[in-house]
């Protein structure tokens, strides 16, 4: 059976950074939509402080309703846990599984930003506040652990990520997350600091009050923090895996 997989990217990147797991998806005959989020990749030219966590909600909302797509297989790395966990809240009913690809893990009413450090939300607001359009510009590739031909492509690549999206609450229904089988993906070598509350939540079997862990699977990938180009075979086998789940 051949599914649909929705690919959302971290912040910094857009959808040029999922293009190895998307080939080896396609050659297995999957329908793959690598999303890229208002503001980023080839749609930078749109970078605003109006660009908020919603507005990256509904750019996965609407590619799924306006595809019409269903047994959805979402992906979700990074930043987009954020998204991916508002999307299943609000679409459940359209999706088979969602995978976070060492993606945050929040609470209810949790931004991206409290699930870090007050030492980092400090750094990043300032460098958003010095910036022309309030955004936060990419760190240098090598923090995911990437080197030569691959850091050179990322470093092009990246374009700073819209600073609004930081500190915004997200409400949503454990329950109805919860419902979806999940697996977390985590990448550990090198291992990326402000990703370890959520790696450590997703095998708390107290998280979520207790919700998180009956359909959920916990996955170690010995790369680091962007294995859709540091190891993409690997990760495009677990996301096969995901199919059978």
């Amino acid at each position: 059976m051949k599914h649909n997989f929705v690919l959302v990217h971290g912040a910094w990147h857009g959808g040029w950074c999922w293009r190895r797991v998307a080939q080896a998806l396609q050659l297995d005959h999957h329908k793959v939509y690598a999303v890229t989020l208002t503001g980023l990749g080839e749609r930078a030219h749109l970078l605003s402080p109006a660009i908020t966590l919603d507005t990256h909600i509904d750019d996965v909302i609407s590619t799924i309703e306006v595809e019409e797509l269903n047994e959805v297989i979402l992906v979700v790395h990074s930043y987009a846990g954020m998204i991916g966990t508002a999307v299943a809240d609000r679409l459940g009913k359209h999706l088979k599984h969602l995978v976070y690809v060492d993606a945050v893990l929040p609470k209810p009413g949790e931004s991206w930003s409290s699930t870090q450090s007050a030492a980092t939300q400090q750094q990043r607001l300032s460098a958003a506040q010095a910036s022309t359009r309030f955004s936060f510009p990419p760190p240098d590739p090598a923090v995911y652990g990437l080197h030569e031909a691959d850091h050179a492509w990322v470093r092009r690549r990246q374009t700073p990520h819209p600073g609004n999206t930081y500190q915004a609450p997200l409400d949503f229904d454990v329950q109805r997350v919860a419902a979806i089988p999940r697996t977390f993906v985590s990448c550990t070598q090198p291992a990326l600091a402000t990703i370890d509350p959520s790696r450590l939540r997703a095998k708390d079997p107290k998280f979520w009050n207790g919700a998180w862990l009956p359909k959920a699977s916990f996955v170690e990938l010995p790369t680091g923090h962007d294995p859709m180009i540091s190891e993409a075979h690997a990760l495009t086998q677990i996301l096969l895996n995901c199919t059978n789940a």
